[in-house]
């Protein structure tokens, strides 16, 4: 697998989060996405921003435009220094809420997601890795 181009952002606030739902938009057209898979990678890509920033207290996203053979996709990483999430399964579930929301932004990320991997550990930080493929 190729990665032929990658953009970084940085996660300091809400106007990046906005910046990254741009970028990913604009990747996911250059990966030939469809509107659909479009509207399903930015909304799980905002959702793990908005994460970052909330929760990680900000952080960066790195988007990959991704080649293997004749398949195209983009991975995006979501990366904080934040407090970590000590109990990674429970986070992942629906309804599930440490802040104000409603609790399905790890879940739904996941489910927008063809491929998706969390890694936490308390007081280091959350990388969150998520791929989706035309």
């Amino acid at each position: 697998m190729a990665t032929t181009r990658t953009e970084r952002l940085p996660i300091r606030s809400g106007d990046d989060v906005v910046r990254v739902r741009q970028m990913v938009r604009t990747m996911a057209v250059e990966a030939g996405f469809g509107l659909v898979d479009q509207t399903k990678i930015v909304t799980a890509a905002s959702e793990l921003a908005r994460n970052t920033l909330d929760y990680g207290g900000g952080g960066e996203a790195r988007c990959e435009l991704l080649q293997e053979g004749r398949r195209r996709g983009l991975r995006l990483t979501f990366e904080d220094d934040g407090p970590g999430i000590p109990d990674i399964e429970k986070a992942l579930t629906d309804h599930y809420t440490t802040g104000g929301g409603l609790g399905l932004g790890l879940g739904g990320a996941k489910r927008l997601s063809n491929e998706f991997h969390i890694e936490s550990t308390v007081g280091v930080g959350t990388r969150v890795t998520i791929a989706r493929w035309k």
